[in-house]
């Protein structure tokens, strides 16, 4: 098998050398490639990027930002990987997590692995971020009666193939919330694994605002009313 690792990118010259060689320096159990979308940066992200050379890194320049939802969608399109999984670069995310997503996939146990974060008073951006988390992923649960730890987590592992059929057409943040709406209509029930994780701050950068969240319920509402797709 493999993985084809997805990383959006958006004006993050601070930190993305760093994201780049933690997710490459991970031992994984699977041939792997990073895939990066520039997402339209205006700082040293792009000449960042162009002196990588590595065969695994392959990166596409968006000549605009158009957010994170269109970056990935850029991203798949490139993928070779029989399986991908989302990387954010703004390192809130632990890459030596990834191989415990993979796990339950080799061993045949799931398809679709997301990584279930525990917040902390040392790990989390503000009461109000994990609350409004808390409410859109219950939500979800309520919408389509299941039972996730966590919609909005980064790491989220499925087949190429399958997300290309999800058709997502949400160019930002709202990506989290269509992709897991679709799966659910569509009876793909996320196996979760306890992953690590620490928010950085507005100062640092964090993006994600309370608009983002009352955008995610309102596209949960409009999949769960929607026809499940013939393909599965």
């Amino acid at each position: 098998m493999k993985l084809s690792i997805l990383m959006p990118v958006y004006n993050e010259e601070v930190r993305v050398a760093d994201a780049i060689k933690q997710a490459l320096d991970v031992d994984y159990p699977t041939e792997t490639e990073l895939v990066i979308v520039d997402d339209g940066s205006r700082d040293r992200t792009a000449e960042i990027l162009n002196a990588l050379h590595d065969e695994r890194i392959r990166v596409v320049l968006h000549p605009r930002n158009k957010g994170k939802g269109a970056a990935i969608r850029t991203a798949v399109e490139h993928a070779t990987g029989d399986y991908m999984v989302i990387l954010d670069a703004d390192l809130e995310y632990d890459p030596q997590d990834i191989p415990k997503l993979l796990e339950p996939v080799l061993d045949g146990r799931a398809t679709v692995v997301y990584g279930n974060r525990t917040f902390g008073s040392h790990s989390s951006f503000s009461f109000w971020y994990v609350m409004g988390n808390k409410a859109v992923t219950t939500a979800a649960n309520m919408l389509y009666n299941c039972y996730l730890g966590d919609l909005e987590t980064c790491f989220k592992l499925m087949p190429v193939e399958l997300y290309r059929s999800l058709q997502i057409r949400s160019a930002g943040f709202g990506m989290e919330a269509e992709v897991t709406g679709k799966l659910l209509r569509n009876r793909h029930r996320p196996y979760e694994v306890p992953i690590s994780y620490r928010a950085r701050t507005r100062e640092e950068g964090k993006k994600i605002t309370w608009k983002d969240g009352v955008e995610a319920l309102w596209i949960l509402s409009r999949e769960r009313v929607r026809k499940p797709s013939r393909k599965r």
